[in-house]
């Protein structure tokens, strides 16, 4: 696997080393000790598909509160995506900053996003689908959200959505996280 640090420290880009001949190719999509080799102790103990029969569907942006907190290791495997994460990390020298990454079943290209980071995804094709690897069961009570269009942060989505679930569109605003989280 091929690692790329993001300009978010500890969120990396991972394109799959292809060994290919006349089948086709084959690449290695998880291993624990290359993940472990850039500091990535995830070990996925739940794994989730979304399916998305509409382009412009929105979903996000998602997080869960400590002592569940989730790393997650997404991939596209039909169709495409506009992938988006946002620091939010009170800590971290990039608190409030956000990725967007283009994710397609074509290219195998996964995003791997650290516990403590919002995360959203708009689809771009119609018929897309969605794979995660998450390193913490979903607990209910700890389950979080940020307004996907707050002007704090600044997303820029590639395309206006069309489909956004009601739960969705009332995530708080980044300013109201620090009242809305505990």
């Amino acid at each position: 696997m091929i690692f790329t640090e993001t300009e978010l420290a500890g969120a990396f880009i991972i394109d799959v080393d292809r060994m290919s001949d006349e089948r086709g190719f084959f690449a290695r999509s998880w291993c624990e000790d290359e993940f472990a080799a850039h500091g990535i102790l995830m070990p996925p103990v739940q794994a989730n598909l979304s399916s998305n029969p509409r382009r412009g569907t929105l979903r996000g942006m998602h997080y869960q509160l400590e002592p569940y907190g989730e790393t997650k290791l997404v991939r596209c495997t039909r169709g495409a995506i506009y992938d988006v994460i946002v620091d939010l990390r009170e800590e971290s020298p990039t608190y409030g900053q956000w990725l967007g990454v283009e994710l397609t079943a074509d290219s195998f290209r996964m995003l791997f996003v650290p516990a403590c980071f919002a995360h959203g995804f708009i689809t771009l094709q119609d018929h897309t689908d969605v794979c995660y690897q998450v390193s913490a069961k979903y607990a209910p009570g700890y389950e979080r959200g940020l307004r996907w269009n707050d002007p704090a942060i600044g997303i820029e989505w590639p395309a206006v959505p069309t489909l956004i679930s009601e739960k969705d569109r009332r995530h708080p605003d980044f300013q109201q996280l620090v009242h809305h989280s505990s």
